[in-house]
């Protein structure tokens, strides 16, 4: 394992279309469990110059039943979509929540689908299975105290604290649409110093020339000193703030947007592998979304109970199938514990029902309207409060270490 090299990572504002997109199908998502938590969502958006499109598969009591929509639903649905486009900030020509065009066009969902996903009669042994195949990966490390790798860490940082000084006026010069990169240098396989800045940020006429831009520059370079460690930013760091110049055109208006397109962004930044599906605009029996959760939660708590500085884990699934396919720990050299012996301990836990996917959804409680504010700045190095976020609690630590003792 290389011990002294550069890694960078990127992270995209709210206001990026295709974080538009993932908000806006996870909105979708939140609204329909709210109504019911079995409900089950498929949920894809198209964004781009004043115009919002649905597509997918649902089905969800008193919203969507034997193939007709409920009284009032698909004004509600489109009030959601109206609602995250406001949010976010977007009152511009080429898209505004208020004039911008809607067409939804989900249906209902495949009894193909259900039938393998849906658990059997009552008195039946058949549990639900996974709502597809797939691989699912979670990681965490201890680069940073949200046990996260530091250089997607620190992107999505920078840009949540743009936007929030955007929307409290702090920064009235920036508009919605801004992307950030972070590299970083590595010596002894920690990060110690950053190499390279990346901030393109869509900002108001005149921003980019003058007096103004000087004004924008030093502002971003005082938001991302802010962010990262004292003394990671040092003479020899790289800045390359709006490197093309003008930014004024963005958004859906600037470039389309689609849900699912921004995964790295959504994990880890490229610092561990990342299964085959995207998060957002689905219901939690989907496996992409649900066991991504949980390996990141077990990941984290092996961390967190000191078993090892790094743990990459991951989990597989066949659709229509409840138990896992196969689980595999690499804790990459640093383990205090074999790797196989973590593995065992994991699957010995009661409360973790075998990691089924009704098991998982019950124990981190997942059937709840939580995703939409997952969908921007990252799902993983957040933190857990109420029902948010509870994939990065740090509970299960204990029962490791005493399993391992």
């Amino acid at each position: 394992m290389r011990q002294s090299y550069l890694f960078t990572s990127e992270s995209v504002s709210e206001g990026h279309p295709d974080k538009v997109s993932d908000q806006i199908s996870d909105a979708i998502v939140d609204l329909f469990l709210s109504k019911d938590p079995e409900a089950r969502v498929a949920c894809e958006t198209l964004t781009t110059t004043q115009l919002v499109v649905l597509a997918g598969e649902i089905r969800c009591k008193g919203v969507y039943e034997n193939g007709a929509w409920a009284p009032g639903a698909l004004e509600e649905i489109e009030r959601t979509v109206r609602g995250v486009v406001k949010d976010i900030g977007y009152e511009q020509d080429g898209f505004h929540w208020e004039t911008l065009t809607f067409e939804n066009h989900l249906h209902g969902q495949s009894v193909h689908i259900a039938q393998g996903v849906d658990a059997g009669a009552e008195g039946s042994n058949k549990d639900e299975g996974a709502g597809d195949q797939g691989i699912m990966f979670g990681f965490a490390c201890d680069e940073t105290p949200d046990l996260m790798p530091a250089p997607i860490d620190y992107s999505h940082k920078i840009l949540e604290q743009m936007a929030a000084d955007r929307k409290d006026g702090t920064a009235p010069f920036l508009e919605p649409d801004s992307k950030s990169q972070v590299t970083l240098r590595y010596e002894n396989g920690k990060p110690v110093a950053c190499t390279a800045v990346v901030v393109s940020t869509q900002h108001a006429e005149g921003y980019d020339q003058g007096e103004k831009e000087a004004e924008l520059h030093a502002y971003v370079k005082g938001v991302v000193g802010k962010i990262l460690p004292e003394g990671f930013i040092t003479d020899e760091t790289e800045w390359h703030i709006n490197p093309t110049g003008s930014f004024v055109i963005g958004g859906p208006d600037g470039d389309a947007g689609l849900t699912g397109r921004k995964i790295i962004v959504d994990t880890y930044g490229g610092a561990a592998p990342h299964g085959g599906g995207a998060f957002s605009g689905k219901d939690p029996t989907k496996v992409d979304r649900s066991a991504a959760y949980i390996t990141r939660h077990l990941a984290k708590n092996v961390v967190a109970a000191g078993l090892a500085t790094k743990c990459t884990i991951q989990i597989a699934y066949a659709i229509g199938v409840s138990k896992p396919l196969s689980l595999y720990v690499d804790t990459h050299g640093t383990g205090t514990v074999d790797d196989a012996a973590i593995e065992d301990a994991i699957r010995s836990n009661a409360k973790l029902g075998g990691l089924t996917p009704r098991a998982i959804r019950t124990y981190l409680g997942l059937n709840k309207p939580i995703y939409r504010q997952s969908a921007a700045y990252g799902h993983f190095g957040r933190t857990a409060e109420g029902d948010l976020f509870p994939w990065e609690r740090t509970d299960l630590a204990a029962d490791l270490k005493a399993a391992l003792a």
